[in-house]
């Protein structure tokens, strides 16, 4: 991996931490002069626990949350979420509830849709939408739809970084914003200036990670 990586700490709870690198990269739906490597929040246990400790504090004693729709590899804070999020020992709104931790199926042309087995956790469920980084909101988006699709209520929008800070109404809540990355830019591929500049693109970058050209 990329020497360059500098670590980024939330002044919230600094182990829940993410590492960032300049550049110029290229993501499904736009190029950004920054990637996030969120690694680290969603691998190492010990990262994630922090991370979903601090996003279920945003939803503890104002929400209730029956699911947790996890997009692009966040299962592992999901689960922990839900677990601070139920416990019994606190006054969280969702105390004692089995809280579903479900994944979304991708269709070749980036519809999301859930199979008849899960379909029930979403069914007439207050949702709680987490996903790893927001730059352009389209992939949560289609998480909102599908969820409205198949019966469920969405409750809330909640992401490690995010640019937006609304979606379809409902506030994100985050840890990083642009705030903790100020030079951070996304851009349409057609509007992109580092390209005008003949800038090459350094790498492709999406929720798996980063491969080099």
């Amino acid at each position: 991996m990329d020497e360059r990586l500098v670590d980024l700490r939330s002044t919230k709870n600094p182990k829940a931490r993410i590492k960032i690198l300049k550049g110029h990269f290229a993501t499904s739906n736009s190029h950004i002069n920054t990637y996030i490597d969120m690694s680290t929040v969603k691998v190492r246990h010990n990262n994630c626990r922090e991370t979903a400790k601090v996003l279920a504090a945003e939803y503890t004693h104002t929400t209730l949350v029956d699911t947790i729709v996890c997009l692009e590899e966040t299962d592992t804070i999901g689960t922990f979420m839900a677990e601070q999020l139920a416990d019994m020992s606190t006054h969280s709104l969702s105390r004692g509830n089995n809280i579903s931790i479900v994944s979304p199926e991708y269709h070749q042309n980036g519809q999301i849709l859930f199979r008849d087995n899960v379909q029930r956790m979403i069914k007439n469920s207050q949702v709680l939408i987490l996903a790893p980084s927001i730059t352009t909101g389209k992939s949560v988006k289609r998480a909102i739809e599908a969820v409205l699709y198949y019966g469920g209520t969405v409750c809330g929008i909640c992401s490690v970084f995010s640019s937006i800070h609304k979606i379809n109404g409902l506030e994100v809540k985050t840890i990083f914003t642009s705030k903790d990355l100020p030079d951070y830019r996304a851009y349409a591929p057609n509007e992109c200036p580092m390209c005008k500049e003949g800038k090459r693109i350094e790498a492709i970058v999406n929720s798996y990670g980063y491969s080099k050209l």
